[in-house]
């Protein structure tokens, strides 16, 4: 028996702010979601299998239209024409209370009830699937606990949209632990959430597929599904495939070498060539080290970030999403205890340590709403994330502090 696990389909999730970087490939990146769900119903006819399993958040909340439905359920009955079964729980996004829009799916799609675990059995398959979807978005409960003993006779999967006992970035919803999920004495416990492939334990077999498309810069690397066999009742592998047509990529390139702006964009274009040009990839860079350019790269900042930009151009498909300096001077000076650059530095350090203060301060600059496009994330956050509030300010602080610095060696 096959089984293909697939999780956070996400279909015509918005992707933010694309429209304010000129030549963003935003048409590839808006339909790249329901491309990877047609790489998964191909992999899924190509591969014979018996049933795929959606482990919660196919949508990303209502439709806009009914058009995200009407490509869902043709995608679907695609597989239904194959024989291949479709088990389906509603995860926090597509929560029931928040499908405002719905249409009837095929009738090889069985999707969960969400006011308790269910058991749907496929005997002559051999295969017993227990879940339980969310009625709401914002699930607390351990729905694990109530899941219905296995079928002895049976292979046994767990279908379930949780962060486990958490997972940085992912809201912890429906908690449980390895231990809650062991204790079922289920085969394979196929979980949905978490949008990075972990495979948390193989004894009882518990997985994260991840997302089968990534979707922001934050969501780097190979996105898809895993691909489970079983004979006898017991997995034999389970394997990750790709599905992914666009990739979130974010390259670190140490340019400590680099004399001056061009020599650091050359540096740049050698990482940017060992990209594959398999795929469109989307791709931050991040120029790091100790470097004698560190000064000449912030003060030339937008000819170095377009310079990047005009290499990848040659690359393919291959878009430069955002460019960081993050390097520092190589000899910066020691002015002991007083000074402007140790109070330069402790007033970042404090400012750092009290987020507050530091939103407040970004919130009432004249210079806030004048800011460039390229400083913001993919999906808008801005004041309301305290990361990006850090690196707003640090990347504030390391040109006071270049300036500073170059304004004294010309001294």
């Amino acid at each position: 028996m096959k089984l293909l696990h697939a999780a956070d389909l996400h279909i015509d999730s918005p992707l933010r702010g694309l429209s304010a970087y000129e030549g963003a490939p935003a048409e590839k990146l808006r339909t790249a979601s329901r491309l990877a769900l047609e790489n998964l119903v191909d992999l899924a006819v190509s591969e014979s299998v018996d049933a795929v399993l959606l482990a919660g958040d196919v949508y990303d909340g209502t439709w806009p239209d009914y058009q995200t439905g009407l490509f869902f359920a043709g995608q679907m009955s695609r597989l239904g024409r194959e024989g291949i079964q479709v088990y389906m729980v509603y995860g926090n996004h597509d929560a029931q209370n928040r499908m405002t829009k719905q249409l009837r799916l095929p009738s090889n799609v069985h999707l969960f009830d969400t006011s308790g675990p269910q058991t749907i059995l496929d005997e002559a398959r051999g295969l017993a699937v227990h879940g339980q979807g969310f009625a709401r978005s914002d699930i607390t409960d351990n729905l694990s606990l109530a899941y219905p003993a296995p079928r002895a006779d049976l292979f046994n999967v767990g279908l379930l949209h949780t962060a486990l006992t958490g997972r940085e970035g992912h809201d912890r919803y429906a908690p449980c632990s390895v231990n809650d999920l062991a204790a079922k004495g289920y085969d394979y416990w196929a979980l949905g959430h978490v949008h990075h492939r972990e495979v948390v334990s193989e004894d009882p077999w518990i997985v994260f597929p991840g997302n089968i498309q990534g979707r922001h810069a934050r969501e780097t690397g190979p996105k898809g599904c895993t691909l489970v066999t079983v004979d006898d009742l017991k997995v034999v592998s389970a394997v990750h495939h790709d599905l992914d047509v666009a990739r979130w990529e974010h390259l670190r390139i140490d340019v400590s070498g680099a004399a001056d702006v061009d020599s650091a964009v050359d540096l740049v274009v050698r990482g940017l060539r060992e990209i594959p040009g398999d795929r469109l990839h989307a791709v931050r860079v991040s120029v790091t080290g100790s470097s004698p350019a560190h000064l000449p790269l912030w003060r030339e900042r937008p000819r170095f970030l377009n310079e990047v930009r005009l290499a990848a151009t040659d690359q393919g498909e291959l878009w430069v999403e955002k460019v960081r300096i993050e390097t520092r001077p190589p000899d910066a000076p020691d002015e002991g205890a007083a000074g402007i650059l140790p109070d330069l530095r402790r007033t970042a350090d404090a400012l750092r340590a009290d987020g507050d203060a530091l939103r407040k301060l970004v919130e009432t600059t004249p210079l806030y709403p004048a800011l460039p496009p390229d400083v913001f994330d993919r999906d808008g956050t801005r004041l309301g994330d305290p990361q990006w509030l850090l690196r707003i300010a640090d990347d504030a602080f390391e040109l006071l502090e270049s300036m500073v610095t170059e304004g004294r060696s010309h001294r």
